[in-house]
């Protein structure tokens, strides 16, 4: 969890790693998460594969949460990803037992999220959501790009864009009468 200052040190941290990160694709999560942490992740994911001539492809930031609970979500028949949101909110999106997405992502306040079904909740606000709701298994977790491996291969889309998982906070500005 790097925190603030990701932008800064993303780039130097691929550099670190053996043959300075060069790779021969490139995968991003697309979101949704923070704003700038997702703009700025599928920006240099994009800059690098265009620098190394590599294809770049994406994936969403709840389906890689699932992945991390594969077993748990096939033995339980499927699960809802809850992951914070900001703004009060929740991300919400439910999986089947084999990883594939019920429904596309929402962002919802947490009582309306807490009327899903899903008995099995995954993420970090899991714990939250099974408490407020009273009822199911929470699977505290964050995204762990060791389960990338688990991705169904619907998963992964080409073009990769942030995925914000709700409509943005910005206005326009009102035209001048």
């Amino acid at each position: 969890m790097i925190g603030r200052g990701h932008a800064e040190r993303l780039v130097p941290l691929i550099a670190e790693l053996a043959g300075g990160g060069r790779a021969d694709a490139i995968f991003v999560g697309c979101g949704p998460g923070s704003f700038a942490g997702v703009r700025i992740g599928v920006a240099a994911a994009r800059a690098l594969a265009l620098g190394w001539q590599v294809p770049v492809q994406g994936f969403s930031t709840l389906a890689l949460v699932a992945a991390a609970a594969a077993e748990e979500i096939a033995a339980a028949g499927g699960a809802l990803v809850v992951m914070e949101g900001g703004h009060g909110q929740w991300f919400v999106q439910p999986f089947a037992a084999d990883l594939s997405s019920r429904a596309a992502v929402r962002s919802l306040l947490p009582d309306d999220a807490i009327a899903l079904g899903d008995a099995l909740i995954a993420g970090n606000r899991a714990e939250a959501f099974v408490a407020q709701r009273g009822h199911g298994a929470a699977l505290p977790m964050l995204p762990d790009a060791r389960a990338f491996a688990r991705l169904p291969a619907s998963a992964i889309f080409a073009e990769p864009s942030p995925v914000y998982g709700r409509a943005p906070d910005a206005r326009p500005m009102a035209r001048p009468a």
